[in-house]
């Protein structure tokens, strides 16, 4: 019995040898190995996998452009230059916006002034004229006042402007009533007040009526001075659209003038003339010497662009802002500088026009008979006609616009 039970143990264990071989066994392990590296690898995987989170908003596009071989450093230029364009647009609207209020405060204040200049003279007793004191409180309109310097030793000078371009008598009434035009000679007074000179004028006025007394002492070294104070009792006497200073050896056609400026009535500060540039001369002892010279830079420079002296304009705002500042306005030894400097700062359009400044016969002539008229004609070469006594009743003739022209011009 326990021989056939022996027998029967090492028969099991024979087919349990027989069952599993060392060959799958080690088939086996080598699977279970495996299987189990595999296993240990994916929960690395998944637990990496955990650990990283999703990039939002400007990390992604950050990584994004990494990822393009860009940097964080170029998205926030980007981003500065675009904030920098709109800050820059604004500011651009916001600084347009206070020069559009400037000028309109800078116009208020001149219209301020000529009010405040008006009362002024009133309560001060200064020389009103008699169509101010019919028009009270509406003042009369005019479109220009012209006014022709002068000095006292320039008596022939006067008839020969009045023999010519200055209507004299009802025919210059006529003129201010109907065509809003007043024509004056301008004067001061001689250093001793109510001397002959100062008599001479105004037995001269009594006969013609056509003087604008200044309070200003005559002199050549003065004209700067003249010039300011033109302007400032011109505005204060008459409400016109524009102010002319002419010198009394200058042809001028009146009603040319008058259409010529008429094209820039709708601006509000203008400055007419013929236009230059001349040198600063520095040396003494020459006409036009400029004893300042050293405020314009270097010897050899030139001045500013400023009008010419002989014939000039400018609208009611820029004769207010002088009347208004005369007290601080520098005086140069030139007087068409003088004016020039006066508005180089301003917000102010200078108008060249050549027609103020053509010459005398054949250029006048010839200018005139193409039908272009000049405005005024004189000599570069005198600095006005030359002999204008002699010689203003020629120009007159063959570069005068007509007797009538005015009379029957429409403004």
């Amino acid at each position: 019995m326990k021989e056939k039970m022996a027998t029967k143990n090492r028969g099991d264990q024979q087919s349990s040898r027989s069952v599993i071989s060392p060959k799958w066994t080690f088939l086996l392990c080598i699977s279970s190995f495996c299987a189990g590296l595999l296993f240990t690898n994916r929960m690395w995987t998944v637990s990496d996998s955990k650990l990283i989170t999703r990039p939002t908003g400007l990390e992604y596009e950050g990584l994004k452009l990494v990822s393009e071989g860009c940097d964080l450093r170029k998205l926030q230029m980007k981003n500065v230059k675009r904030d920098s364009k709109q800050i820059f647009g604004e500011v651009s609207k916001t600084h347009q916006a206070i020069q559009t209020l400037d000028k309109t405060i800078s116009s208020l204040e001149m219209e301020l002034a000529a009010a405040r200049s008006i009362q002024e003279s009133i309560v001060n007793g200064s020389p009103i004229s008699q169509d101010e004191t019919t028009s009270a409180p509406e003042r009369r309109k005019y479109l220009m006042v012209v006014g022709v310097n002068t000095a006292f030793s320039s008596r022939k000078r006067r008839d020969s402007v009045r023999a010519t371009w200055m209507p004299q008598g009802d025919k210059r009434k006529k003129l201010e009533e109907e065509k809003g035009i007043i024509m004056r000679f301008v004067i001061g007074h001689s250093a001793t007040v109510g001397g002959i000179l100062d008599r001479a004028i105004e037995a001269e006025d009594r006969k013609h009526g056509d003087f604008l007394r200044l309070d200003h002492v005559e002199g050549y070294l003065e004209l700067s001075a003249k010039t300011k104070t033109y302007f400032a009792t011109a505005v204060t006497m008459w409400d016109a659209e524009f102010y002319i200073k002419v010198d009394d050896d200058v042809h001028v056609n009146i009603a040319t003038l008058g259409h010529t400026l008429v094209r820039h009535r709708k601006k509000k500060r203008v400055y007419i003339g013929c236009m230059k540039s001349g040198p600063v001369l520095a040396q003494k002892g020459v006409r036009y010497h400029e004893p300042e010279h050293w405020k314009f830079g270097e010897s050899g420079n030139k001045y500013f662009r400023h009008a010419t002296g002989q014939l000039y304009a400018i609208s009611k705002d820029l004769a207010t802002y002088i009347s208004l500042n005369q007290h601080v306005l520098h005086k140069y030894a030139n007087e068409d500088v003088s004016l020039g400097s006066w508005f180089i700062g301003l917000d102010v359009e200078h108008i060249d026009d050549r027609r103020l400044c053509c010459g005398t016969p054949p250029d006048c002539e010839w200018k005139a008979q193409a039908g272009n008229i000049c405005v005024a004609s004189f000599d570069w070469t005198c600095s006005g006609i030359c002999r204008s006594v002699d010689r203003i009743k020629e120009v007159h003739k063959r570069c005068g616009e007509g007797e009538n022209a005015v009379l029957s011009a429409t403004f």
